[in-house]
């Protein structure tokens, strides 16, 4: 088995959202679901489906990005 690329595309925005959010990435990918196809992974519908929405209402929530921070 190997993963799909959008199943490796899903894991990097796991990781982006957990990196903004500051929470914990394990966390995020034990949520991660995906089906098996041929020799493939590809994230499962209805997980896709649901992180969108869930991306969708965090933004709606915050719609006003925090500041950047200047780093020295």
């Amino acid at each position: 088995m190997k993963l799909s690329d959008s199943a490796i595309a899903q894991i990097a925005r796991t990781l982006q959202l957990a990196i903004l959010t500051g929470t914990d990435v394990v966390d995020n990918l034990r949520l991660m679901e995906f089906i098996c196809e041929g020799d493939e992974l590809l994230p499962a519908e209805n997980y896709t489906q649901n992180f969108e929405e869930n991306l969708e209402k965090m933004l709606a929530e915050n719609p006003d990005p925090p500041p950047s921070s200047t780093i020295f």
